[in-house]
């Protein structure tokens, strides 16, 4: 029987590279998104696309009951508002990226483990950022992705022994739809600190979530893996 796999976020850049690859293991996809328009994988065999406000917390049992159990969670979804400064960042708009890049991941972390504990095996892989662990001038960007970080940590200790393992990517900017947000000075300062010069391409950034999810050793647990070309060393 083939692995079912859920995919928030998998409907374009990272998450979509990931759904790509997950595909030609032969599994099962489900992504969830808020729209498919322009993903490429609605309809294609082997997929189901389910649209769904991940900052919708409450909703969330609702949803997976939609979903059924799987065997591996990809937190992929996620987003910043660089627009907003630490000292004018409205109350609504902190809430909806704590929902949709914290809350939301760790609450299918919640309902989804629980099946995988009685199977005696899961994998779960968040994607984080390097701003989780450098600081970034979206305050509360920053602040759900080290939080992500932590929770990866957390959750890999508490479900190591029933054959889960939990681990996260920490990417630096990659190129997808989120550097619109950017303003091309910060990204060009940014690119100076690369020892290539460039961002991460989606698929550089999947292949290594790919791993986590199939190949990786189960002693490969609570980790965070860095994906930032020299940028942040550590």
């Amino acid at each position: 029987m083939s692995k079912r796999v859920l995919i928030t976020g998998g409907n374009k850049g990272i998450g979509l590279a990931v759904s790509r690859a997950m595909l030609e293991f032969g599994y099962e996809i489900i992504i969830v998104a808020r729209d498919f328009d322009t993903c490429p994988l609605v309809g294609v065999k082997n997929v189901t696309a389910i649209a769904y406000d991940l900052s919708d917390v409450d909703g969330l049992p609702a949803l997976a009951k939609e979903v059924g159990n799987i065997d591996i969670l990809i937190n992929n979804a996620g987003y910043m508002q660089p627009k907003y400064t630490y000292n004018n960042y409205p109350k609504e708009a902190r809430d909806h990226i704590m929902n949709v890049d914290l809350y939301t991941p760790v609450e299918l972390m919640n309902i989804f483990c629980e099946n995988m504990k009685k199977q005696k095996y899961g994998r779960i892989v968040n994607t984080a950022s390097i701003a989780g662990q450098i600081g970034h001038p979206d305050i509360w960007y920053g602040i759900a992705k080290a939080g992500l970080i932590n929770a990866t940590k957390i959750y890999g200790k508490m479900l190591g022994a029933y054959g889960i393992t939990v681990n996260c990517v920490a990417p630096s900017p990659t190129e997808t739809d989120m550097q619109k947000d950017n303003s091309e000075e910060r990204k060009a300062e940014f690119k100076k600190t690369v020892a290539t010069g460039r961002f991460a391409t989606a698929e550089e950034v999947a292949k290594a979530i790919v791993w986590l999810a199939t190949d990786c050793p189960e002693y490969i647990n609570g980790t965070c893996l860095d994906i930032n070309n020299c940028s942040y060393p550590r």
